[in-house]
């Protein structure tokens, strides 16, 4: 698979793999399955993996560094810290309450790398900005990591572009990752701007509007305990109008001879090569298929296109719920 840069340091498959999914939100996946398919992932050119503290909470890091140890000098993992974390409440209840004080950058680091089985995080991001604690103290621990060899690059999620500045000027940030998409498009106020402006990696999570672009999510396949159920554009009658709007996007996709979760990723790549996506799958199948979206070319005339037939002022719904929503942009 082709590569792209991550700031200066990095260098990854231009397609990552979101791990979230095999262990907590979406309903999870059986061990074996969920192994098979990173393995399948390496297979095919994918290096790039991502996890967190707070998937599952901790398992999603024990499973991945259980199928990628033996294959470690071939893979990049990231994986982030931040939110505080329950293991009691649901999962919407999880997301609530953040912490980026040092000694919790400098504890979670050292659990991760337990669970995870390594010796050196390739990626370590703040999750989400606390607003308690400002983020020159985080980053300074952070960069903490980085002297003593545990840590090999930094970057933050969902921060804003004044953070972003701020974080950068203490250590270089190789990476900044939001949520992305052709319904998600946040980042394009000033954030993309930043990234390009200061040669940071810009990571979009749920490029596949968390399964919704792919054109063959139905209701019926969220779990009682779907994350997604939760969700603005998920519910009733908004995921009805979303499923509407889909449609358009698979017509095109089908015209050009590809599926439109391969036609959604391949419009978040056209938009910078400083630009990975990691969409997140439990299956091989939607892994080769993600993985093949590499290839695809588009021109200016399509990227256009299809940027106006769907766009977060047509989605039915908010991406968050609010509390969720205002932990973001900070």
């Amino acid at each position: 698979m082709k590569k792209r840069n991550l700031g200066s340091d990095l260098s990854v498959s231009a397609i990552g793999l979101g791990c979230m999914g095999m262990s907590h939100a979406y309903g999870g996946a059986e061990e074996a399955d969920s192994i098979k398919a990173m393995h399948r992932a390496i297979e095919i050119g994918v290096s790039f993996f991502d996890t967190a503290e707070i998937y599952g909470p901790f398992t999603n890091e024990i499973l991945v560094g259980k199928a990628l140890g033996p294959y470690r000098d071939k893979v990049t993992i990231a994986t982030k810290f931040g939110f505080r974390v329950s293991t009691t409440d649901s999962l919407i209840k999880q997301l609530t309450g953040v912490n980026s004080r040092p000694e919790n950058v400098r504890a979670v680091a050292e659990a991760s790398l337990k669970r995870l089985g390594i010796e050196v995080i390739d990626l370590y991001y703040q999750h989400r900005v606390d607003p308690d604690v400002p983020i020159e103290e985080t980053v300074g621990a952070m960069a903490d990591l980085v002297r003593a060899g545990k840590v090999r690059t930094l970057g933050l999620s969902e921060a804003s572009s004044a953070t972003i500045r701020r974080a950068h000027a203490v250590h270089p940030i190789a990476a900044v990752q939001s949520e992305y998409s052709l319904w998600t498009r946040d980042p394009e106020e000033n954030v993309l701007d930043t990234c390009r402006e200061l040669g940071i990696g810009f990571v979009p999570f749920s490029p596949l509007g968390r399964g919704m672009l792919t054109g063959t999510l139905k209701v019926d396949d969220l779990g009682p305990d779907d994350m997604r159920r939760g969700l603005p554009r998920f519910q009733g009658e908004n995921f009805d109008a979303n499923a509407a709007l889909v449609a358009k996007l698979g017509e095109i996709a089908s015209a050009k001879g590809v599926t439109a979760a391969q036609l959604a990723l391949a419009w978040v790549l056209a938009q910078g090569d400083f630009i990975v996506p990691i969409p997140g799958a439990r299956k091989i199948r939607h892994i080769e298929d993600n993985a093949a979206a590499a290839e695809i070319v588009l021109s200016p005339d399509e990227v256009a296109t299809l940027g106006a037939i769907i766009s977060p002022d047509m989605a039915a719904g908010a991406r968050y719920t609010e509390a969720m929503q205002a932990m973001t942009n900070r």
